[in-house]
């Protein structure tokens, strides 16, 4: 299996089963594959967003192995309270990859709360927190 079959399969169940998914798509450029990114490489493969969750996942094939830049994507999201992880074709195989997101979202706690909605009152003024 490849990893953009792997993606492609997780993306499908994701949205069969109502989520919304974000992925980017890398192209070929004269210097090879190239994924556009401004900011800080490593970004995980997915974002997978539905039923008052938000998951991050990074998809491995085969031997394949995260980078030191993915590794610190995760450690700082998982910092953030995140839901993030590392999904592998053996997931997909064994089942584990749907059973995830048909799991109940997580309890949110009042300050995560208070906390988005000073994010969205921020961004309707136009500022940042």
């Amino acid at each position: 299996m490849l990893e953009r079959e792997l993606q492609k399969g997780v993306i499908d169940v994701a949205r069969i089963l109502g989520y919304r998914v974000s992925a980017f798509r890398p192209a070929q450029t004269s210097k090879g594959w190239r994924t556009a990114v401004q900011g800080d490489v490593g970004w995980p493969d997915l974002c997978i967003v539905g039923h008052g969750r938000i998951l991050f996942r990074e998809l491995k094939v085969g031997r394949n192995t995260l980078s030191a830049e993915q590794v610190e994507w995760i450690r700082a999201l998982k910092e953030a309270g995140a839901d993030v992880g590392v999904w592998t074709d053996a997931n997909w195989l064994s089942g584990l990859i749907e059973a995830e997101l048909k799991r109940e979202p997580k309890v949110v706690s009042l300050r995560q709360v208070a906390e988005f909605r000073e994010w969205v009152e921020a961004t309707q003024r136009g500022t940042s927190l």
